[in-house]
């Protein structure tokens, strides 16, 4: 796409982001700042992005944590206010100290990775549940492999990529994660009938008695 062609640019977006953003991160108390800039197409074949925003401040560490949970929040915070629809996203692009560029390269390394350990074993390789865009790259970072294909699977928090070899028909199903353990299911120490929950002996017998 030229230049002049660019659908979103800095000149565009600046007098929504703005307020929006400053609004968001006064009423949060964040101490954070950020700057609107092109694009810098470090890696045009996985994401291009025509914008950048980029954060600096004494609090990206909050973005940042968690898999920038907090980062990713506010980014489809402002798509949703720019009306901006879903295969448009990978064109406006949140960062703070160059954490998306890094993540990009990871992914990258996994799909490699993943493909050449499926194609050791045959069997398919799941990875864990991740954003829309990361699966994205996934795909991309896989698409020239013939002997592998990557398909995305389950719905909505699971929906995860898998890499498996070209010619298996079924995909597999997602792998879900733990569910969280029932308190009710917990081992309860002393038997039903020791009285006050006292622990059985370790050898299997009643509990001793102080002498």
């Amino acid at each position: 796409m030229a230049l002049d062609e660019k659908k979103y640019t800095v000149a565009s977006l600046i007098p929504q982001i703005q307020p929006f953003l400053d609004t968001v991160i006064r009423d949060a108390k964040f101490d954070l700042s950020f700057v609107v800039a092109e694009g810098q197409h470090t890696h045009p074949d996985l994401e291009d992005p025509q914008v950048v925003v980029k954060f600096s401040g004494q609090d990206v560490d909050l973005l940042l944590s968690n898999r920038a949970e907090l980062l990713l929040c506010l980014e489809h915070l402002t798509m949703e206010m720019l009306r901006m629809p879903g295969d448009e996203h990978s064109l406006v692009c949140f960062d703070a100290n160059d954490y998306r560029i890094l993540r990009m390269e990871e992914l990258r390394m996994s799909a490699i990775t993943a493909a050449e350990r499926v194609k050791k074993t045959g069997a398919a390789f799941h990875f864990s549940p991740m954003s829309s865009r990361e699966r994205r790259i996934i795909h991309l970072s896989l698409r020239n492999e013939p002997e592998v294909r990557s398909e995305s699977t389950g719905i909505g928090p699971i929906r995860q990529v898998v890499v498996v070899p070209a010619g298996m028909k079924t995909v597999p199903e997602p792998i879900r994660p733990p569910r969280p353990r029932d308190e009710s299911e917990r081992p309860r120490f002393g038997g039903g009938g020791s009285r006050g929950g006292r622990p059985a002996d370790r050898r299997g017998g009643p509990p001793r008695r102080g002498r």
